[in-house]
């Protein structure tokens, strides 16, 4: 036995013979466990929607409805709303919140077309965050998602479904699209393109676009429009996402149905979900390309 037992030792070995210098054995320990520098952890994320802002006190609730659509949408995404006047919060309140928290953000306009307050308005918050990082998504704008809820208001309205035996005859039903209205001709282009999406899903129908402020014609001279054309069944949609003032006036003008305002839609829900996935993924293929 004692040929194959390793001899034993009553008093520890010297230090130089069986222990190695320090530095031996500390680099492969920082050569396996050292964190990459190069490479921060992401910042959570916020969907931040930017309504107008209204005094009507019913604006306000209807957008935070819809938000709550979005949410059930996407659990776990951080949603919230800002107005760029009227209502609190303002929009620059919440980002600068947003840049204390260290978040990063989507501004998705609650908003059609491109104008005034997306192409200045929005950015200029932006730039006066300090430490933000953000990004502009772009207005809600023609998809189909937005025509799937004027239609579906319109059909809430009165108007009668494709197909139905009561329907109406197009000879003589027309469409007044009400917008918010800019002195931005590509607010007035994208106005129209939502006009024309608006019009194929109806079967044909002319749809007029209108204006409550800034540009022409005005919801009245649509009407007058139309009824010149022998188009004397006109119903008035509303592209607005919230009551208010535009949208009273715009409904006080028809002289057969007015839809409501969009609101809660859930098309609208989806629509806002998408143009913010939209903006994250063009923010994300110019980062990729700049590497």
């Amino acid at each position: 036995m004692h040929q194959h037992t390793a001899p034993t030792h009553p008093h520890p070995a010297p230090a130089h013979q069986h222990a190695a210098p320090a530095h031996q054995h500390a680099a492969p320990s920082v050569a396996h466990h050292a964190a990459p520098v190069s490479a921060p952890a992401p910042r959570p994320e916020t969907l931040v929607a930017v309504g107008h802002g209204s005094r009507d006190p019913r604006a306000r609730a209807t957008l935070l409805r819809l938000l709550d659509r979005v949410r059930e949408l996407r659990p776990g995404l951080d949603v919230r709303l800002a107005h760029i006047e009227l209502n609190a919060p303002l929009l620059d309140e919440t980002l600068a919140g947003l840049a204390a928290e260290g978040r990063e953000a989507v501004l998705v306009p609650l908003l059609f077309a491109p104008g005034h307050h997306v192409t200045h308005d929005l950015p200029a918050a932006v730039a006066a965050a300090p430490g933000l990082r953000a990004r502009v998504a772009a207005p809600l704008g023609a998809h189909p998602l937005l025509v799937e809820a004027l239609a579906d208001r319109l059909t809430e309205a009165g108007w009668p479904p494709s197909g139905h035996p009561g329907g109406h005859d197009r000879r003589t039903t027309g469409v007044v699209l009400a917008a918010a209205g800019s002195r931005d001709p590509r607010s007035g282009a994208e106005t129209r393109r939502i006009a024309a999406l608006l019009g194929e899903r109806l079967g044909g129908v002319p749809v007029v676009p209108a204006y409550a402020s800034a540009a022409a014609p005005t919801v009245p001279e649509a009407v007058a429009a139309l009824a010149a054309r022998g188009r004397h069944r006109i119903a008035v949609a509303s592209c607005f996402t919230a009551p208010g003032l535009f949208a009273a006036r715009a409904a006080a003008r028809t002289p057969w149905i007015a839809a409501a305002p969009l609101g809660d839609h859930p098309a609208l829900a989806r629509l806002v979900l998408h143009r913010h996935d939209r903006a994250l993924a063009v923010a994300r293929g110019r980062e990729l390309a700049a590497v």
